[in-house]
């Protein structure tokens, strides 16, 4: 089965890491339109997002928009603490200075840390149950266990990445909502 969900999850990153700038624009514009919905629907007062990595969807805008339209509101970014740990939750604006953590992904270099109400968590491989496929490292799945009290999840991903079945395990957490280019997408709460 592991051998099975890598080869969903190395299809799905390679087909995005693919993507042209012509074909990824419209995409990633809808994308954030549906997020900037779902987030007024939502009203959160703290929310995480994740930086963009291997070509995932660029959320900063929508976050700098929605962190401008309310006063009181904070955004923040997971930080990997080690292996096998649930992650924390760096506040992030916009002047935060970057720094890169062991895997290259930009992280605030300083800032309070938090604890979201809504986490917009990245998409490579999905499906319509709300399970997802990360990279592997199963460090939403430890940080969401951790959580008390446990945040909305919002999947955000585009839909060449949608597939029949990711294969869940016991672990996994499935995502609340679903949100591609092609809309919002309510999961069930059984799942």
């Amino acid at each position: 089965m592991e051998i099975e969900r890598k080869r969903l999850r190395d299809a799905a990153i390679r087909a995005r890491e693919a993507l042209s700038t012509a074909a990824r624009e419209p995409h990633e514009a809808a994308l954030q339109g549906h997020v900037a919905t779902l987030l007024a629907q939502l009203a959160p007062a703290t929310l995480a997002f994740c930086w963009p990595y291997r070509g995932e969807p660029d959320l900063r805008p929508v976050v700098q928009r929605w962190l401008a339209a309310g006063h009181g509101r904070a955004a923040c970014l997971p930080e990997v603490i080690a292996p096998g740990q649930p992650m924390r939750f760096r506040q992030w604006t916009p002047e935060s200075r970057m720094v890169p953590d062991r895997h290259g992904i930009l992280l605030p270099a300083e800032g309070p840390l938090l604890t979201p109400e809504v986490l917009l968590i990245p998409l490579n491989a999905f499906d319509a149950d709300g399970y997802r496929l990360g990279y592997g490292g199963g460090y939403f799945d430890r940080t969401l266990a951790a959580l008390s009290p446990p945040p909305c999840t919002v999947g955000v991903g585009f839909e060449l990445g949608r597939v029949a079945t990711t294969h869940p395990q016991p672990h996994d957490h499935p995502m609340r909502w679903l949100v591609t280019e092609r809309g919002i997408h309510p999961v069930a709460p059984s799942a």
